[in-house]
């Protein structure tokens, strides 16, 4: 290896380094031989160590393995698989199979703060098989024997325990939270079983003071008949911002909420507000500063706080229907500047005049929304909804508990998401997430993104999924979306004219999760020596046998952090195979050896002719190692850098 040359790592993003390094450059005298002194951290943020055992914390057995297994880097990577996908070339989706700890660990990368909202539907603790059962000494190994894989057997019932439930949710949090951007959101999806556990989960993971919303979602009006006491009518949507630079956005009113926009003037359809306060605070008491008299002319319609300026005015104060004092929800400042939007009308009942504020349907050409409630009782939000919205798509009951497409859109929606943000959810399921995206953007001309994540389980060989030739959870996720896009372009009702119109994304680049391409010594024992001459052989080349130059491709984007819809480009450097990472290549990648390996002038042409910031290769794929040193130097001159492999 030529001096000064890097060497890709095989492995996905040091995440315990990089949080080190951060806190190191901001307190470097808190760091003994390179090791974090945590007495000194603490005293430097004003908390001293006192002995007390008695502080709450929240502990379950195996907390703190949990710590270990999501700072452990993974050596797996993510293999492009187009035959599965719809439109892979032109697409901005991703579709991802495998453990979404292992998932998580390899996205961080290429997406690390740039996802705005995660949406994820967890299993719930109800006892069944726990398929996320995580092994710290060989993911990869642990993931293939769960997707048999290989002949070993499925992990054993591990019951509801909710050290378990914990164990499993903490690593993968931790690893999404990174992944948040700082505006960004998470929405989760839990029962009665989890909540507490997971409001405290959360409290550490995001931190208190970010939690939003604990949300109820009423999704079974009628209750469900198999509870022992009470008839379950509800789960929870739990909410927690990444930061304080969250900003969530309203709701589109409903024809009901519309239909009380019933006044109009010049300026349109309006409703009218009461001025006065009310329900809790409404006292002049509590607040004597907005208690004050206005003073009306109901012939000129004149309003003013000064009664010097109206012959004989008519005085209204603000009261409570009880005679107290009352008091009214604006300032004097604030009246004054918004004396246009008032209106004095005769209260039907009690014979006088009180005063209200016009509220315009339609401000400054944005149509007036609504906060969404923590309370969410509508039928576009119950299973019954979600079951029959998939199996209107789908042809059959193959998945049990969709979740509904109105849920996922309203989450969406007061998610702020502009144009190119993504949504990722890392338990995908049936995918409605991905159908709510494509559905809003067919609805307004987005083209918000989607990464969605799923372990392949099996389908039980009984089960209705099975019979319709689903074999795994990720076979339904994929037929949805497909048959959802076809659908949405089908029925399209995009009223925007065609120049503001972007052409729907349906599409959706499929990758699965599998161990690296690169080339390593199996040290799992063995006494076959055929085995054995296989790893041997195995070892002569950087890319395993059976591995596409196209995988390889997609690892070295991981490695580099390059988002996975970026364009792949084959391209031809004299008679070697290379690709373009890029429509401007930013990235150029060629491990072709070619008929005599990668010379000088192939180097030259590369830089020529597609001027990359980064070229990626392989030690093998020159011919000898003056050929690497001569390729060295010559992208040295260039400021051109170079990896390899």
């Amino acid at each position: 290896m030529v001096e000064g040359i890097e060497k890709i790592s095989g492995q996905s993003m040091d995440i315990e380094l990089s949080e080190k390094e951060k806190l190191k450059s901001i307190f470097p005298q808190c760091f003994n031989d390179g090791k974090l002194d945590i007495d000194k951290l603490l005293n430097l943020c004003g908390e001293y160590i006192d002995n007390d055992f008695e502080k709450y914390k929240f502990e379950w057995k195996g907390k703190s393995n949990c710590y270990k297994i999501a700072g452990k880097r993974s050596t797996g990577t993510l293999r492009p698989c187009k035959e599965e996908s719809v439109n892979f070339d032109t697409t901005k989706n991703l579709y991802i199979e495998g453990d979404n700890l292992e998932v998580l660990k390899l996205l961080q990368n290429a997406y690390f703060r740039k996802v705005k909202m995660i949406y994820i539907d967890p299993p719930y603790n109800t006892g069944n098989d726990f398929v996320y059962e995580d092994d710290f000494a060989d993911p990869m190994a642990k993931y293939k024997e769960i997707t048999q894989q290989t002949t070993k057997s499925n992990p054993e019932t591990m019951g509801r325990f909710h050290t378990n439930w914990l164990n499993m949710m903490y690593p993968r949090l931790r690893l999404a939270s990174n992944l948040l951007r700082d505006d960004g959101v998470i929405f989760i999806s839990i029962d009665d079983n989890e909540i507490d556990n997971l409001k405290k989960l959360c409290n550490e993971v995001f931190g208190e003071e970010n939690f939003v919303a604990q949300i109820t979602v009423i999704n079974n009006i009628a209750g469900r008949s198999d509870s022992k006491y009470i008839a379950t009518a509800n789960e929870y949507l739990l909410v927690y911002a990444k930061s304080g630079e969250f900003d969530a956005t309203g709701l589109p009113l409903s024809s009901e909420q519309i239909a009380e926009f019933k006044y109009e003037d010049e300026n349109g359809k309006y409703r009218l507000q009461g001025l006065r306060k009310r329900g809790s605070g409404a006292l002049r008491t509590d607040r004597p500063n907005m208690f004050y008299p206005v003073y009306y002319d109901p012939n000129t319609k004149k309003i003013t706080l000064n009664e010097n300026e109206i012959i004989n005015p008519i005085v209204i104060i603000p009261h409570l229907s009880d005679g107290q004092e009352g008091r009214w929800r604006w300032g004097k400042e604030t009246f004054l500047s918004k004396t246009n939007l008032l209106e004095i009308r005769m209260t039907a009942g009690r014979n006088e005049y009180d005063i209200y504020e016009k509220v315009y349907l339609n401000n400054n050409g944005e149509e007036k929304t609504t906060k969404m409630k923590s309370y969410l009782l509508d039928s576009k939000y119950t299973t019954d909804t979600a079951t029959s919205e998939y199996r209107k798509l789908m042809e059959a009951k193959s998945f049990e508990s969709p979740k509904a497409v109105g849920l996922l859109s309203d989450i969406i929606r007061v998610s702020n998401l502009k144009n190119d943000d993504i949504v990722l959810d890392f338990f995908s399921g049936s995918a409605t997430t991905a159908h709510a995206v494509m559905q809003l953007n067919q609805e307004d001309g987005g083209n918000r993104k989607f990464i969605l994540i799923q372990l392949p389980e099996l389908c039980d060989e009984k089960s209705e999924a099975y019979k319709y030739n689903y074999k795994t959870i990720c076979d339904i996720g994929k037929e949805r979306i497909r048959r959802a896009g076809k659908k949405l372009t089908e029925n399209s009702t995009n009223q925007l004219s065609l120049e503001e119109k972007q052409p729907l994304d349906i599409g959706f680049r499929v990758f699965k999760l599998d161990t690296s391409n690169l080339a390593k010594w199996d040290s799992t024992p063995t006494e076959d020596e055929e085995e054995l001459k296989t790893r041997f052989l195995g070892m002569a080349d950087t890319v395993k046998v059976g591995r596409t130059p196209e995988d390889l491709v997609y690892e070295v984007m991981l490695k580099l952090g390059i988002p996975l819809d970026y364009k792949v480009i084959p391209i031809k450097i004299n008679d070697k195979e290379a690709f373009a990472i890029g429509e401007d290549c930013l990235v150029l990648v060629c491990t072709d050896k070619g008929e005599n390996g990668i010379s000088g002038d192939d180097i030259r042409l590369m830089c020529d002719e597609y001027t990359p910031a980064k070229i990626v290769t392989s030690e093998e794929a020159f011919a000898d190692d003056s050929a690497l040193s001569n390729a060295y130097y010559i992208l040295k001159d260039k400021d051109i850098e170079m990896e390899i492999l």
